[in-house]
């Protein structure tokens, strides 16, 4: 059953290339695995996602993966010295401190956009 599965996020990338110096450069993730259909990478969190070629890159317009982090400020703060810009979204009860998002008891989150156009989260909220 699917109770009893890991899932999997697939991110979408117009540039591939473009897309890996990203995710290496500027998110500091390597991929572990590359095959023809693109590029698997594994967190030492335990969870992966795969980074794959297409036209449809960045037209989803809402958030595609979510990255679990102890510290949402501090990973604000090392991305944004890398450049990075956050998104801001209004949510019923969300308060924000600069790009860092106050969920009430769900935590705090920040999202920017990938080099493809993708909405990523960073987040404190503890998985399921």
């Amino acid at each position: 059953m699917l109770t009893d599965s890991r899932v999997m996020a697939n991110i979408p990338a117009a540039d591939l290339g473009r897309a890996r110096r990203f995710y290496a450069d500027t998110l500091g993730l390597e991929p572990t695995e590359e095959n023809p259909g693109g590029l698997l990478y594994t967190t030492k969190g335990g969870t992966s996602f795969h980074l794959y070629e297409t036209e449809y890159a960045g037209r989803a317009g809402h958030t595609i993966a979510q990255f679990h982090v102890d510290d949402v400020r501090k990973e604000v703060d090392d991305l944004a010295a890398k450049g990075v810009s956050f998104e801001h979204f209004e949510m019923p009860g969300m308060t924000w401190d600069g790009d860092v998002a106050a969920l009430g008891e769900s935590g705090h989150a920040a999202w920017f956009k990938d080099s493809e156009d993708n909405v990523l989260c960073i987040d404190d909220m503890a998985p399921a």
